[in-house]
């Protein structure tokens, strides 16, 4: 049976159905796509902790060790793009195993490294996998969830992210307790993030491709069945026979998304929002822990207790924000949430110039209270106002966005502290919000509730 054949508004129903109508078990799928972010947590903050460690044993340059840490978030702009197109080309199951598998391995590679250039590949080689789930868990929350439910699910990212760092800190702190030799410390920390990858492997091992991603290739049988197992739901709108559908270019995505004013200033929104967030977050908290240390806040293992006390309170600030977002609005949250941070890095750069460390942890709560806001739906607008047909590759091409800012920032950021000195670099930061605020007021339109045509 041809595409010709069977009228394309049978294909747009029954998608248009499955997101309307069902959310009971997309809601565990959400979770569980959702959980990957724990991952990249450990990952990422894991590396910040111990740094030190890692310069103490082999002495590498500042550019050298800033690569060391920035190299995942290289990695992962390639993983993003990549996997988000693939993601639409091969399907979302295939893609969510095969990057928790690459993860596991890459992981724990790197506690094995003889040398920082050796730790530096294959922290490149791990962000590519990291970069692709990512994208792919957008998709398949976008496709599993009902409208409404999906955006708030999207929007926990942020509070994902807390209870990761949270983990870290609390697993690097007792190892600081127990005085554990530096080099095991950083090696068995770095190692440990294949631990969480494989728990999610396991949990998603048996789950299917998304009914969504089915219809939109044709794949109906395949696609009734999923329904049907997991919504009671038969989707007797469709034939019980597979049809041959053209699939859409990847370049044409660009083409679609700026045809809807809608979805051209909602896109443009979260490409902005993107940079902006992973700008200020991958500067002033990526370094917060050598900060304190630097302006003599508190020692290694006290920076680690204050921090574990700062992402707690993020993380209620990620719970809050996604609760809120069906009041506020996407556009709501988001000009709150720049607006904080950008208040609380003027304070920051103040206290940093007159000498007053002691306001630092306050401004940092503060600091980290916005961004959870103010990040929480930069993935989320992309990802639910594209075609199903091109979210995969909606989703990577946003979080290219997060990436690229996040490897020049941790890249090069030390640089320009010791170009500019701590306040300096802390009121340059202030610019990114600045920025986002402004997006949010004058270029995105509320789109809390979306559902295509």
């Amino acid at each position: 049976m041809s595409a010709t054949m069977l009228p394309k508004a049978a294909m747009d129903d029954a998608v248009r159905h499955l997101v309307s109508n069902y959310n009971p078990k997309g809601n565990k799928i959400g979770w569980l796509m959702m959980s990957s972010i724990l991952v990249e947590a450990w990952d990422l903050y894991s590396i910040a902790f111990v740094l030190v460690f890692i310069r103490e044993q082999y002495h590498p340059d500042p550019l050298l060790l800033g690569l060391a840490a920035a190299a995942t978030q290289g990695g992962a702009l390639f993983g993003a793009i990549i996997g988000g197109w693939l993601a639409d080309k091969i399907g979302r199951r295939v893609m969510f195993l095969a990057t928790m598998i690459m993860f596991i391995v890459f992981a724990l590679a790197q506690a094995f490294v003889q040398s920082v250039e050796l730790l530096v590949a294959i922290r490149f080689i791990l962000g590519i996998p990291l970069g692709s789930d990512i994208s792919n868990g957008y998709t398949y929350i976008m496709d599993s969830m009902a409208k409404g439910e999906r955006e708030v699910m999207g929007n926990r990212w942020q509070f994902m992210f807390a209870v990761g760092e949270v983990l870290t800190l609390g697993v690097i702190a007792l190892f600081l307790v127990a005085d554990l030799n530096h080099e095991l410390v950083w090696r068995i920390t770095l190692g440990m993030g294949a631990l969480p990858a494989l728990i999610i492997l396991l949990m998603r091992h048996d789950l299917p491709e998304t009914a969504v991603w089915l219809v939109r290739r044709g794949k109906f049988r395949e696609a009734k069945k999923v329904a049907m197992d997991m919504y009671n739901d038969p989707l007797s709108m469709l034939p019980d026979n597979d049809v041959v559908v053209p699939q859409p270019k990847a370049s044409e995505f660009l083409k679609d998304i700026f045809k809807d004013p809608i979805r051209k200033r909602a896109t443009i929104y979260g490409w902005i929002a993107c940079f902006c967030q992973a700008s200020e977050f991958s500067t002033f908290a990526f370094y917060l822990p050598v900060l304190m240390v630097m302006v003599g806040v508190s020692t290694i293992l006290g920076t680690d207790l204050v921090n574990m006390a700062l992402f707690s309170f993020a993380a209620i600030s990620g719970w809050v924000g996604p609760k809120l977002t069906p009041k506020l609005g996407q556009r709501g949250i988001a000009r709150a949430g720049f607006a904080i941070v950008f208040c609380a890095l003027l304070v920051a750069a103040w206290a940093l110039y007159s000498g007053n460390v002691n306001v630092l942890p306050f401004a940092a709560a503060a600091m980290l209270w916005g961004h959870y806001w103010d990040a929480s739906n930069c993935m989320t607008i992309p990802s639910v106002v594209a075609k199903p047909e091109y979210r995969g590759t909606a989703s990577g091409f946003a979080y290219m966005f997060v990436k690229l800012p996040s490897f020049l920032a941790i890249f090069l950021f030390p640089t320009l502290f010791a170009a500019i000195g701590q306040a300096g670099a802390t009121l340059f930061v202030a610019i990114f919000p600045l920025v986002g605020f402004l997006a949010a007021t004058f270029v995105l339109k509320e789109i809390y509730g979306y559902e295509h045509d």
